[in-house]
């Protein structure tokens, strides 16, 4: 049998449907930017991203349509103003693009290493590939305008040191050693996409006209702002700079450049996104104090994510992932 000839498997199921509604998305978000975008430089780069949208959208579409499998709704033009005024900086455009570049290479190396089809993992493999230029491409071009805060830099160490005393695992005050470069890579990861989320939830909040989608909005914006100073107060400690707010890159429109669907969904990707970095940032710390303080945050934020799916259902806006057979239900049908 022609290994292109299998059915897909579950994973790979998961990553096409679950990207297939994310790409659909970004598509959206990134032809307004697109639209309203000045700066020349970065221009190009939105461009890129956005052929990578279309790219695996038409790739997901001819596939489903290929293996008679339905093809998610998502979003459409439906879901973006393009002419809306101005909501966010081309500086902040750069930022965002390049969070989208991260994300893709998270998603999509592990996508790769659960595939099973030829046909599938040289499809997840090319977008490894694309993220990682478009990360690089924008990374640099945030270093030559002078916007890209690297993560803080430590002396070297004189020589090759072992552990002498359990207390280098605690984090209680009077005996707290200084975190270690893999915590603050970490402590630095999750600044960033905080502050990001902070900001994007600073704009749709403000354009946002349904109350409970406000006060959703603006409570994902309170807790964003909330876990960058957790972060930030850690590197503190041991007088290590922290990534600044681009909260000041929101402009004062108060006109949406996207549906409520479309933004309450963003908002629950960032959410899940901040759990997965947060599971990551567990598994590698040492210090006892953090790891906790971890498990603090993943608790608030699996709350928020919960209380924003019940939204979606509520608005009947959240499609339902393929899963398996509920063969019990089947049984009683007879």
């Amino acid at each position: 049998m022609n290994h292109n000839e299998m059915k897909l498997t579950s994973s790979e199921i998961g990553t096409l449907w679950s990207g297939y509604l994310a790409d659909s998305m970004a598509n959206c978000v990134l032809q307004y930017f697109l639209h309203n975008v000045e700066d020349t430089e970065i221009k190009p780069i939105i461009e890129y991203a956005l052929g990578l949208t279309e790219e695996h959208l038409n790739y997901k579409n001819e596939l489903f349509e290929k293996e008679n499998f339905p093809v998610p709704h998502g979003f459409t033009d439906h879901d973006v103003n393009v002419h809306a005024p101005k909501l966010f900086s081309d500086s902040f455009m750069l930022f965002y693009v390049r969070q989208m570049g991260i994300q893709g290479l998270a998603t999509y190396s592990l996508a790769l290493g659960t595939a099973a089809r030829l046909d599938i993992r040289e499809f997840f493999n090319h977008n490894v590939k694309t993220s990682a230029e478009l990360l690089n491409n924008s990374t640099t071009l945030l270093q030559e305008k002078g916007i890209f805060t690297r993560p803080p830099t430590i002396e070297y160490p004189e020589t090759v040191e072992y552990v002498q005393k359990e207390g280098w695992l605690n984090g209680l005050l009077g005996d707290r050693r200084p975190v270690n470069s893999v915590e603050i890579t970490h402590l630095y990861v999750n600044i960033i996409s905080n502050t990001i989320g902070e900001t994007l939830m600073t704009g749709f909040s403000q354009v946002a006209k349904t109350k409970e989608i406000i006060s959703y909005l603006t409570r994902a914006r309170d807790i964003s702002k909330k876990h960058v100073e957790v972060f930030s107060s850690l590197l503190r400690d041991d007088h290590l700079p922290a990534p600044q707010s681009t909260v000041a890159e929101v402009t004062g429109s108060t006109e949406a450049p996207f549906s409520e669907k479309l933004m309450l969904f963003h908002t629950l990707g960032l959410s899940e996104m901040g759990l997965s970095n947060y599971g990551m940032s567990v598994a590698t710390s040492n210090r006892r104090d953090i790891t906790t303080a971890y498990l603090r945050l993943i608790a608030e934020v699996g709350t928020f994510a919960d209380d924003g799916a019940e939204l979606m259902i509520k608005n009947e806006w959240l499609e339902k992932m393929p899963g398996a057979l509920e063969r019990d239900a089947l049984g009683k049908d007879k």
